[in-house]
C-alpha cells in the first residue's frame, strides 16, 4: 500500500529519544485510591485553586524532603551507584500543541517543596501557554534535539548517567497525567527514578494515585508508605496553604 511520508517534529524527536532512554529501567508500578476530601474542600473554598499537577508536584516534593530515597538517582558514571540530591526537582509533562501538533513537553521545577503552590501553577501554565523559546527548560532540551543522532545521544548519555546531571536534565521525580482530558489511567515511561500519575476525582472523594518506581533505587513497602504520607499531606499542608490563599469570592445576588 503506497502512503505518504512524513517528517519527524522536534517534539515527537524529543518522545522518541526519551522512550530510548526509559527502555532499560526496570519499573515497578503500585497504585491506590486516595481519599483527598479535606483537600477538595479547602479547594473549593479558595479564590485561586492550584491545578492538580501543581499539588501533586509539591505534595510528593514535601514527603521527599524526610525520604531521602525519594530523591536518589541510580548513575552509571564512573561506576554504578545511588547519587542522593540535597532537593526534589519534579518534570511535569506539559501538554502543547506546536504547528498544529499534539506534543509534550518536560517542565523542570526545581525545589517545589520550598515554593509556594501559586508559583508552581504558574510556572505549569506558563510552560503550557508560553512560546517554547520564553521557557528557559523548553529551549534548553530543543537544543539537543536539534543535534545530529551521535551528539544527541551522547548528551543523553552525559544526563543520564552522572548522578548530578540527573537532577539537572531529568529530575528527581516526574508527574504526569490526563485526567484534564477525560480521565483514565495511565502508567507512563521516564528515564527514573519517580513518576507520579492521577486521575479524576471519584464521587466518593478518592483519586487513583499510581506511583512507578525503578527497583534499582527502592522497593515495594517504602512507595505504600509513601502513598499514605501523599494523602496525609495533601490533606493536611496542601489544604491549608489554599485556605490560607483567602476565601473564594462571594458573587451577589441582585433582587
Amino acid at each position: 500500500m503506497r502512503g505518504q511520508p512524513k517528517n519527524i517534529s522536534l517534539p515527537r524527536r524529543l518522545i522518541i529519544d526519551l522512550m530510548r532512554a526509559s527502555m532499560d529501567v526496570p519499573f515497578v508500578s503500585q497504585s491506590r485510591s486516595l481519599n483527598i476530601g479535606p483537600l477538595l474542600e479547602a479547594r473549593a473554598g479558595a479564590a485561586a485553586p492550584a491545578g492538580w499537577a501543581a499539588m501533586f508536584a509539591k505534595a510528593f516534593a514535601l514527603v521527599a524532603r524526610d525520604e531521602p530515597i525519594l530523591r536518589t538517582v541510580y548513575a552509571k558514571w564512573p561506576w554504578p551507584s545511588f547519587y542522593e540530591l540535597p532537593n526534589s526537582v519534579a518534570s511535569v509533562a506539559i501538554a502543547r500543541v506546536e504547528n498544529g501538533e499534539e506534543c509534550v513537553m518536560p517542565q523542570r521545577i526545581a525545589a517545589p517543596e520550598a515554593m509556594a503552590l501559586s508559583a508552581i501553577d504558574a510556572e505549569i501554565r506558563r510552560a503550557k501557554n508560553a512560546p517554547i523559546d520564553d521557557v528557559p527548560m523548553f529551549r534548553k532540551i530543543m537544543r539537543v534535539t536539534r543535534l545530529p543522532l551521535p551528539l544527541r545521544r551522547l548528551s543523553w548519555a552525559v544526563g543520564l548517567n552522572f548522578g548530578r546531571q540527573r537532577g539537572n536534565w531529568f529530575g528527581s521525580f516526574a508527574v504526569s497525567s490526563v485526567a484534564a482530558y477525560g480521565g483514565g489511567e495511565i502508567h507512563p515511561i521516564t528515564p527514573g527514578p519517580f513518576i507520579l500519575t492521577y486521575g479524576g476525582v471519584e464521587p466518593d472523594q478518592t483519586v487513583r494515585v499510581v506511583i512507578r518506581w525503578d527497583h534499582r533505587v527502592t522497593d515495594g513497602a517504602p512507595i505504600a508508605r509513601v502513598l499514605t504520607l501523599i494523602e496525609q499531606v495533601l490533606n493536611t499542608e496542601i489544604a491549608a496553604e489554599l485556605r490560607a490563599a483567602g476565601p473564594r469570592p462571594i458573587r451577589a445576588v441582585g433582587t
